[in-house]
Order: structure tokens, then C-alpha cells, then sequence
């Protein structure tokens, strides 16, 4: 799969919220995640694709997700997630802005990084 298929099935899986099948059918076992800031004062870096399926696991078990859209654009490709969600527990609904910005090598994802908006 080339850079820009592998762009608009990440956006087809996001926009069906089938986060596992993503990870299983387009990340490479040695994925890298990084978040913009680290939860708990751990590493904001997450390695293969067990990390991934954790990180996962907490945002399917912490958010409802009441809609969610992505973009892509360019060779390496950035996908811009804009998400209106609630904390299960808080109860508090927000809305969430990042973009994510994927590598690709031998037709998988090897690295994502995620940064939030400013406002």
C-alpha cells in the first residue's frame, strides 16, 4: 500500500471508530507513538504495537465519542482529528483538536505523533 491509500483507509477505519483494526492491518510490530505530553510523568512514547492497543484501550474505555473527522494531506501524511467526546467517568463532554502526523516505510505505519492545538 503507497503513502496515500495508506492515508485514506487510516481516515475509513477513524471515521468507523475501528481503532484495532487500524492498528493490526496498517501498523508495523515496531510502531513508535508519541503524545504531546506524557500521562502520569511516564514517556509521552509508546513502542510496538501492544503500547499502541493499550493506549487504545484507555480511549475506548475513557471517551464516548460522539463524532470525529479526519483530513489528510501530503506524502508522509497528517490527518487532523477533530473529536467531540465525554469522559465516562466526569461525565464532562469537550471537544478535542490534534493532528496526527504519520510515517510510513514498506507500506505500514512506523511512527505517529500527535499534537494538540493551541488556542
Amino acid at each position: 500500500m503507497n503513502t496515500e491509500q495508506l492515508a485514506k483507509k487510516v481516515v475509513e477505519l477513524v471515521r468507523k471508530q475501528s481503532w484495532y483494526e487500524a492498528l493490526d492491518t496498517l501498523y508495523d510490530d515496531n510502531v513508535v507513538s508519541v503524545e504531546a505530553y506524557s500521562a502520569g510523568g511516564g514517556s509521552p512514547e509508546t513502542r510496538g504495537k501492544e503500547g499502541v492497543r493499550g493506549k487504545i484501550d484507555w480511549w475506548v474505555n475513557a471517551m464516548e465519542i460522539h463524532s470525529f473527522d479526519a483530513f489528510v494531506g501530503h506524502d508522509r501524511f497528517v490527518v487532523q482529528y477533530d473529536a467531540d467526546v465525554t469522559d465516562k467517568n466526569s461525565k464532562q463532554r469537550r471537544k478535542l483538536s490534534e493532528v496526527g502526523v504519520y510515517t510510513v516505510k514498506d507500506g505500514k505505519i512506523v511512527r505517529e505523533e500527535f499534537l494538540p492545538r493551541v488556542e
